[in-house]
């Protein structure tokens, strides 16, 4: 996630502090990896040196000064150009997982619990997200879906590598 395009398009509704971005940012998107405040202002400064934002206030209190973030007509145009832009879809060629079996294979290991003990990982994971589709607002609901899926397709993975290990036990060893 670029998280100063993220900023950005917070900005859109109006003028904010540091603090009322992270914790917009925290409530939208960062429930299970909330932003530090170091990240905040380092983006914003960032931000700021290149015309995107600026600083539409000071405010002086009893703690440190508190500035005022509004996005620019640069910046307007920036988070429309991310939005219109694709991502690049993810073909995950270079998984850590099928690195572990090939390693396993090669090493004598047992692949197969290797196998075993990930597909009751996901299954422990796709339980927790299951429950909080069900409590979760739609949001949630939708961030969920999009995490079951790919777990889905990790299973799919899992099963049908399991099934073939003897033959690509049998080709790594060539």
């Amino acid at each position: 996630m670029s998280i100063g395009h993220t900023l950005l398009g917070l900005l859109e509704s109006g003028p904010r502090h540091g603090y009322d971005l992270k914790r917009a940012f925290d409530e939208k998107f960062g429930q299970d990896r909330p932003l530090h405040y170091g990240q905040v202002y380092s983006t914003m400064s960032r931000l700021l040196k290149n015309g995107l934002v600026v600083v539409d206030g000071i405010e002086a209190g009893g703690g440190p000064e508190r500035k005022r973030y509004a996005i620019t007509e640069a910046g307007i145009t920036d988070v429309a150009q991310w939005l219109a832009t694709p991502e690049k879809p993810e073909p995950y060629l270079q998984s850590t997982l099928y690195t572990k079996v090939v390693l396993a294979l090669l090493t004598g290991r047992g692949a197969a619990e290797l196998l075993d003990v990930q597909r009751a990982e996901h299954l422990r994971l796709m339980r927790e997200l299951t429950r909080r589709k069900r409590d979760g607002d739609l949001a949630d609901q939708l961030i969920c879906d999009h995490a079951l899926f790919h777990l889905e397709a990790d299973l799919r993975w899992l099963e049908l590598t399991a099934a073939r290990l003897d033959a690509l036990a049998e080709e790594i060893r060539r």
